[in-house]
């Protein structure tokens, strides 16, 4: 019999586990880009994911999940909406109040802004991180628990703290440039459901060996 991959469209993948959801399945907003199998875990309310922890999304940028990624309880995105004039004596948004202050709209439409917000494929978020608007994450990176990322991530970073700083990278450069080579998240599911073991707990000389396979029957 085949291997047969995790079904990636159904919203709760884990048996007897609301708390978990697929984010892929769940979104709606054509602002949020998630890929498959990335989920979000929270014994709380797991599916108001689009408005409990994508704060102040209101455009044109876009949040970007790649595949694969785990969003521990409490991970937020505070996207471009959250910005207010600096440059003048008050920081106030009058304009959003309504009545005679709806007049000045301009005050607060003209704001710069950091563009999209980008996670990249297996990354993995501890309990409460918060990403700042217009950060860039690299495959394979860690969010330590709490951390505020206020800056660019590289692939197979590791950063923890507020503001977050890089702690580590989990290997050295020249093995990060063979896993971003092997790609395996891009991988057809079925070939990733043969190789579980040694994505998971591999050597990097193994996972090349089974990217080379791909296509062979």
């Amino acid at each position: 019999m085949p291997p047969v991959p995790a079904d990636p469209t159904v919203l709760h993948p884990v048996p007897g586990q609301p708390r978990v959801v697929l984010l892929k399945p769940l979104v709606k907003s054509p602002l949020i880009e998630v890929g498959a199998y990335s989920y979000y875990d929270d014994p709380d309310e797991p599916t108001a994911f689009e408005t409990r922890n994508v704060l102040h999304h209101y455009g044109p940028e876009k949040l970007v999940i790649g595949a694969f990624c785990a969003l521990g309880t409490g991970t937020r995105f505070i996207m471009n909406g959250a910005n207010h004039r600096m440059d003048g004596p008050s920081t106030f948004p009058f304009p959003v109040m309504g009545g005679s202050w709806a007049d000045h709209v301009d005050l607060i439409t003209d704001l710069p802004g950091r563009g999209d917000t980008v996670v990249g494929n297996d990354v993995w978020f501890g309990h409460g991180a918060t990403v700042m608007p217009g950060v860039r994450i690299g495959h394979g990176a860690i969010v330590a628990t709490g951390a505020v990322v206020t800056s660019d991530v590289p692939d197979y970073g590791v950063v923890g703290g507020n503001p977050a700083r890089l702690l580590r990278t989990r290997f050295d450069a020249a093995t990060v440039d063979r896993l971003l080579a092997v790609a395996w998240w891009d991988w057809p599911a079925e070939h990733i459901t043969t190789h579980v073991r040694t994505i998971m707990a591999g050597s990097v000389g193994e996972l090349e060996a089974a990217a080379a396979l791909i296509g062979r029957s």
